[in-house]
């Protein structure tokens, strides 16, 4: 394994630690007695930058670098990791997540151009496949971490502890990056300015395939997000078990979803890739079924880990189509998509109102909507 690659990976799961705040909110508002909609307001502060952040970061690659770009990102990151030591104020935690939000947008732009800078410009479907599964870990073990310190008090800051933790994992990430030399091809000349690059990338909404897959990557990512905040609920809610106990939900959830991505790198050899996006989306709808009547823990984690197994392909499916369709705007494109994240602003919101007012069914129905989106997207897709 070539030895930059290693502290790259290590950034890949620093890139994981943006899935946390499932698992977070959910203590969050147990700690400060929140009601649903107040307490989605976190995870979706986090993703509302992305819609921001992702076009202006290709112009700071280029004036800074791509190593550069990404420890800017780590920086936030552990910053965002040290403020819930301190403190459970609303405030300070809406800091603290827009840091994380900031910090992870900037990353998930830079770091996947800094992989083909490290391998020499030869960066392979394989070894960002990996730094994938390595982001994985980081989103999976997140509720396990949380839960375990919540249940032994643990340096008595609880569920908090996962943020020592994972910022030491982040130092040791920035300092290996730090320190290894990784050559970079010199930025274009001509620059354009964050404005024409916003322009030019919502330019390309007029076309409606464009829209469509930009559209379904909100979707996709408002359906992820919004299983891992309210898996927990619907557990509690239907079975009468603690917090702590609910928790490993989102493990499973984080799991399902990086067997069906690995997995998928494999069946998509046999099926055609829109074949496979039919199959992944009737999985999602018959997890929704699931989670709509299901009252068993059984049944729930099933439908749960049914919901990760379906939800783990679709994003490189739409954006691969969506780069194919405008062949000569493929870094706009990949721009425009990366905004498109912005789901996890957006889905959050609407399905804490819905369950306040409904309880977690009315959350359950909100996905629903996203998973008929992407059924009516498939249609879209085939034809093209």
């Amino acid at each position: 394994m070539n030895k930059k690659l290693i502290p790259v990976m290590l950034c890949f799961f620093a890139m994981g630690f943006v899935d946390m705040v499932g698992i977070a909110s959910n203590y969050v508002k147990e700690d400060l007695a929140l009601s649903d909609a107040m307490a989605n307001t976190l995870p979706s502060l986090v993703f509302f930058w992305f819609l921001i952040f992702s076009i202006p970061t290709s112009l700071l690659m280029n004036k800074i670098g791509r190593k550069n770009t990404v420890l800017l990102s780590l920086v936030m990151t552990l910053a965002a990791m040290l403020v819930p030591m301190f403190t459970v104020d609303f405030t300070m935690l809406l800091l603290s997540f827009s840091l994380l939000g900031i910090g992870n947008a900037i990353m998930q732009t830079s770091l996947n151009p800094l992989v083909d800078s490290a391998m020499s410009g030869g960066a392979s479907a394989s070894t960002l496949t990996f730094g994938q599964f390595i982001k994985s870990i980081a989103s999976f073990i997140a509720p396990i971490i949380a839960s375990w310190g919540a249940t032994v008090g643990a340096f008595g800051l609880g569920w908090r502890v996962l943020y020592p933790i994972y910022l030491c994992i982040g130092i040791l990430a920035t300092l290996l990056l730090f320190g290894t030399r990784i050559k970079e091809e010199p930025a274009a000349q001509e620059q354009k300015s964050v404005a024409q690059q916003f322009a030019e990338a919502f330019a390309l909404l007029k076309n409606p395939f464009v829209l469509f897959c930009f559209l379904a990557i909100i979707c996709h990512v408002g359906i992820d997000v919004g299983t891992s905040i309210t898996a927990p609920k619907i557990l509690m809610e239907r079975t009468g078990i603690g917090l702590n106990e609910a928790a490993i939900i989102g493990t499973i959830y984080f799991v399902a979803k990086a067997a069906g991505s690995f997995s998928g790198t494999f069946i998509m050899n046999y099926l055609k890739d829109w074949t496979f996006l039919l199959v992944s989306v009737l999985m999602m709808l018959a997890a929704v079924v699931g989670l709509v009547v299901g009252e068993s823990t059984a049944v729930i984690y099933a439908s749960v880990a049914l919901m990760g197994y379906g939800n783990g392909n679709p994003f490189s499916i739409i954006f691969a189509r969506a780069l194919q369709a405008s062949p000569g705007k493929k870094n706009e494109v990949s721009g425009l998509l990366i905004m498109g994240i912005f789901g996890g602003t957006v889905f959050p919101l609407i399905m804490g109102i819905a369950s306040d007012a409904m309880g977690q069914v009315g959350a359950v129905l909100v996905m629903t909507l996203g998973i008929f989106y992407l059924l009516g997207y498939f249609v879209a897709y085939r034809r093209k």
